[in-house]
C-alpha cells in the first residue's frame, strides 16, 4: 500500500552549525571576487515524518524522482522532483537504511535495519515484488548493472550478492565488521568497501567475490565513504577519525593526499566534470575539494548546512547535489524532514 501525502510547504531553520575553516578560500571568506558558489542552494522540498533520521538516497533519472530512506517513518518516500514535492510514501520499511535503483530491470531496492530484508519494488508503482530476508541489519545497497546483481551489506559483517534476475543468492562475502560506505568501480570488476573499525578499504573482485585487498587510511580513520576517479586510479575516502579526506591510489592503496574536513563525512562524490569532490558532513558541511591534478588537491568551499545532516546523493548529469534534513528536535521551527537540492556552479 502506498500513502500519497498531503501537500506541505517547507520552512526555514535556525542557524545552521559553521564547520571550521579548511582554507583562506571557503563558504565565509573567499579572496578578491568570489564568483559564484561552487554549491548554490536552489530547492527545498519537504517531506513527512517525526524527529530522527533520514539515510541514502538513489535516483530513477528517467521518471525524474528521488527516492529517500526516511528511517525514523519507516518509509521509502518517493519525490517528484520535476513538481518539486513528496509524491508517496511507501511505508512497512522497519529502519529502512539503503536504497538502489536498477534502471534496466525498473526496480528500486531497499534494505531495512529490522528483520535484515531487501525488498524490491516495481519502479513505477512501487509494489513489492519480492522479500528476500538476509539476517541481520541490511545496511548499504548498491546494483551493479554490469552483473546485474544486488550488493548489500548486512549483519555488519558480511555482503549478500543477489543476482537481479530471479533474485537467486549466491555465496556471501565475509567481511570485517563495522562496515561504512561502498562503491562500484564501471570498468573493472572492483569494489572498495570501508572498514571503520579496522581503518582500511576493502578491495573485493567482483568476478570472483573475494577480498583480494587491504588499503590502511592511516593516520586517519573511521573511514565512512568513498568514491572513485576512475581514469585517475584514485580513491577519495571520507574519514571521521581525525576527519579528513584521503586520496589514495585505487591499484596500490598508496596514500597519496589528505585535505581535512568538516566532521562526520557520511556521503562522498567525485564530480569529474568539474574536478570537484564534494563530502557531506553531519557537522553541519558540505567540504568542496579541487582536483589539481591526480596528485595534488586545495579545499574550495565549506558549504554550511545544518547538524545531522550528512547523507547525500550526487546526479553527475544535472551537476545537482541532493541532501537529507532530518527533522530535528533541537530545530523546533522545522516542521518535516526536508531534501535540500544544490546547483553545482559554474
Amino acid at each position: 500500500m502506498i500513502r500519497r501525502p498531503r501537500s506541505s510547504n517547507g520552512s526555514p531553520f535556525g542557524p545552521a552549525l559553521v564547520a571550521p575553516v579548511l582554507v583562506v578560500m571557503t563558504a565565509l571568506s573567499f579572496a578578491g571576487d568570489p564568483g559564484p558558489p561552487p554549491l548554490e542552494r536552489v530547492q527545498t522540498i519537504a517531506l513527512k515524518g517525526p524527529a530522527g533520521g533520514l539515510d541514502h538516497l538513489a535516483l530513477d533519472s528517467r521518471r525524474g524522482r528521488l527516492l529517500v530512506a526516511n528511517t525514523v517513518n519507516g518509509s521509502l518516500d518517493v519525490v517528484d522532483l520535476k513538481a518539486g514535492k513528496l509524491l508517496a510514501q511507501v511505508p512497512g520499511q522497519g529502519r529502512i537504511r539503503g536504497v538502489a535503483y536498477a534502471p534496466d530491470h525498473d526496480r528500486v531496492f531497499v534494505g531495512n535495519g529490522t528483520g535484515g530484508v531487501l525488498n524490491a519494488f516495481d519502479g513505477e508503482d512501487y509494489r513489492l515484488i519480492k522479500n528476500l530476508p538476509l539476517g541481520g541489519d541490511a545496511d548499504n545497497v548498491r546494483y551493479n548493472p554490469a552483473t546485474r546483481r544486488i550488493y548489500v551489506a548486512h549483519a555488519d559483517e558480511e555482503l549478500a550478492v543477489i543476482e537481479a534476475d530471479g533474485y537467486a543468492a549466491r555465496s556471501p562475502i565475509p567481511l570485517p565488521k563495522d562496515v561504512g560506505g561502498f562503491q562500484l568501480e564501471s570498468g573493472r570488476p572492483r569494489m572498495y568497501l570501508n572498514s571503520k573499525s579496522a581503518g582500511q578499504v576493502i578491495v573485493i573482485d567482483l568476478e570472483k567475490d573475494r577480498v583480494v585487498d587491504r588499503f590502511p587510511v592511516a593516520p586517519a580513520g573511521a573511514n565512512a565513504a568513498v568514491a572513485i576517479d576512475e581514469p585517475n586510479r584514485r580513491l577519495f575516502v571520507g574519514c571521521r577519525r581525525d576527519p579528513s579526506l584521503v586520496v589514495m591510489d585505487s591499484d596500490s592503496g598508496k596514500v597519496l593526499a589528505r585535505v581535512p574536513i568538516p566532521g562526520d563525512v557520511d556521503d562522498l562524490y567525485f564530480d569529474a566534470k568539474r574536478r570537484r569532490i564534494y563530502a557531506s558532513c553531519g557537522e553541519g558541511a558540505i567540504a568542496v575539494i579541487g582536483q589539481l591534478d591526480a596528485d595534488r588537491y586545495e579545499s574550495i568551499a565549506t558549504v554550511r548546512t545544518v547538524a545531522g545532516a550528512r547523507t547525500s546523493l550526487h546526479d553527475p548529469n544535472s551537476g545537482r547535489l541532493f541532501l537529507a534534513v532530518p527533522r530535528r528536535a533541537d530545530r523546533p521551527g522545522q516542521e518535516n524532514p526536508e531534501i535540500w537540492i544544490y546547483q553545482a556552479r559554474p
